[in-house]
């Protein structure tokens, strides 16, 4: 298995309560705060080492890792000093971390059908308010909230599942966790309990050797597959999502995504066949069906993004800037057809991108009337187009 290939869900006994992680499972909390470690780091002389920080096993409690990071780079400073410094710098970004892809989607939906549902993460429970608290809705879809202060040991210990399953009331073995790390994955299987892992990049071939799930995004999630309630959202094969922003050069099928510092503005989840609008030059938009992955022969983790229009070829927006929309969501994309789609499998997918973008749930994140073929740059202004790129 190469270390960007994900196993496949097969069917599962029935569960009757999920454990859900926090940050890099709900919540895209490390592009919220990527500055500032860097900031932090620079009030003491040291420079962000971008090759150790790839390589940092992630999802440790607060304790372990900022006792790392304090001897990582020879910082004048307790581990406890160091929390008290750096935890306000990072208390100030929280509030404009975003949902991951399908997050919401999937604790809503838990909550609507009946089943006990637990967040359970190893920042303390005074963190995970101040996180979740911007996300309408979350604080009471959540049976049990639980934060690494609550219990003796936070993860890879078992003891915050443990207690999540004691306060739902439901037997460890009835229990799914679902997760983006492997020290997270490890409480799970010590936990005695069943798993799902959502890695990031970085993370992917570690999760893949200890769990027996492991999906790109929580969009390729099935709830049927462990006899929970199945999702009812999907309209004729799409999938409305919250819509999705990027930017970049497109050069025969690709794009070039416009990077932040070298890194994808995507969290890795965004990943799988999309659709939506293409806008070049600000003045012409067309429908296109987008695949976002990573090459699993390079195990790069810049992303490959190919596009389609959906009702003809590519060569009219050739080597320009072109800025997208994406309001839907099709499939997932596996490891073969991240560098190119099959002609029948995308003619599929174009075909259910025309006919979905033609229904008001997914045209009216347009801005654009109908969003027409050819618009003016007065007629975005005139609707806040430009104010939403």
């Amino acid at each position: 298995m190469s270390c960007c290939d994900c196993n496949t869900e097969t069917p599962k006994p029935k569960i009757l309560a999920v454990i859900l992680d926090l940050d890099g499972t709900l919540l895209d909390t490390e592009r919220a705060t990527r500055s500032v470690f860097t900031e932090f780091l620079a009030k003491y002389g040291k420079t962000l080492n971008k090759e150790r920080e790839e390589k940092r096993e992630i999802g440790k409690t607060l304790k372990d890792s900022s006792t790392a990071t304090v001897e990582d780079y020879d910082l004048p400073l307790t581990p406890d000093q160091f929390i008290e410094e750096i935890i306000p710098m990072y208390q100030q970004k929280w509030k404009h971390a975003k949902a991951l892809p399908g997050a919401t989607r999937l604790i809503k939906h838990l909550h609507d059908h009946g089943v006990p549902t637990a967040l359970a993460s190893n920042s303390l429970r005074e963190y995970i308010n101040a996180k979740i608290s911007v996300h309408q809705g979350w604080q009471g879809w959540f049976s049990v909230i639980l934060g690494s202060d609550q219990v003796k040991a936070g993860k890879p210990s078992p003891d915050l599942f443990e207690e999540a399953a004691r306060q739902m009331d439901v037997d460890a073995a009835n229990c799914l966790v679902i997760e983006d790390s492997m020290v997270g994955v490890k409480a799970a299987n010590a936990a005695r309990m069943e798993v799902v892992a959502v890695p990031p990049h970085g993370e992917a071939a570690g999760c893949s050797a200890l769990a027996k799930t492991v999906l790109h995004s929580l969009l390729e999630f099935r709830p049927e597959h462990w006899g929970l309630p199945p999702f009812e959202d999907w309209v004729d094969n799409a999938l409305p999502i919250e819509a999705i922003y990027l930017s970049g050069l497109y050069d025969n099928g690709f794009v070039n995504e416009d990077t932040e510092d070298g890194k994808s503005a995507l969290p890795d989840q965004v990943w799988g066949v999309f659709f939506g609008w293409a806008v070049v030059d600000m003045k012409k938009s067309y429908r296109v069906v987008v695949g976002i992955g990573m090459d699993p022969i390079t195990c790069s983790p810049k992303k490959k993004i190919q596009i389609h229009l959906a009702n003809g070829g590519n060569c009219c927006i050739s080597n320009k800037k072109v800025k997208f929309l994406l309001v839907g969501y099709i499939r997932g994309l596996d490891s073969k057809e991240v560098t190119s789609l099959d002609a029948e499998s995308l003619e599929e997918c174009k075909s259910i991108a025309s006919a979905a973008l033609d229904l008001p749930i997914f045209s009216q994140h347009a801005y654009v009337p109908l969003y027409p073929d050819t618009f003016s740059v007065e007629d975005m202004v005139a609707t806040d187009v430009l104010g939403h790129y």
